[in-house]
């Protein structure tokens, strides 16, 4: 008998050479200024090829709301969770707002993700709670060469990573890492 297929949890970021997602106003300012090559290594269409559902935090969500009024979905063939105990406009049927930890959301998530995996896309909180919970496997971060001094940080908590694989994409250096 086979056991079934894992569900894979990737984490799939850019961060500043100092380790932080966003600077302390929540801007993306520092990353939307660098060059890359959307067809270079690690393209965020191979990842959105293997992704059946996207999670996030809910500063991500009201960012990404924030910085497209009037624009549709981003990810609307994707069942996208928010987790948050906030209420939020809903302005995609594929969004569903979620509360607790990911082990109390495994099942939901991986009914979602179907035979494809999950994107974690952010925050860093959000992140190390998957990993608490034993669902990342891997992350993928891509550094720009920006330093802020402060902001939301690329992840939280203590965890030890294998660096698996290293690319250049024009301004970023990325490495992919098993948690």
């Amino acid at each position: 008998m086979t056991s079934p297929a894992h569900t894979q949890y990737v984490y799939y970021t850019a961060s500043t050479m100092d380790g932080f997602l966003a600077d302390s106003n929540d801007s993306l300012d520092w990353l939307l200024t660098q060059p890359i090559d959307e067809s270079g290594p690690f393209p965020i269409s191979d990842l959105m090829a293997k992704t059946g559902a996207i999670v996030m935090g809910a500063t991500t969500y009201q960012w990404v709301l924030d910085h497209t009024p009037g624009e549709p979905w981003p990810y609307p063939e994707q069942q996208t969770f928010v987790f948050s105990h906030r209420k939020f406009e809903k302005v995609h049927p594929s969004i569903t707002v979620v509360s607790g930890q990911p082990a109390a959301n495994r099942e939901l998530l991986e009914k979602a993700a179907g035979d494809l995996g999950v994107w974690v896309v952010g925050g860093g909180g959000l992140a190390a709670a998957f990993a608490a919970d034993g669902m990342l496997d891997e992350m993928v971060v891509s550094y720009a060469p920006v330093t802020l001094g402060a902001g939301r940080p690329l992840f939280d908590g203590a965890f030890d990573f294998e660096l698996l694989e290293t690319a250049q994409n024009r301004a970023f250096l990325i490495g992919r890492y098993r948690v």
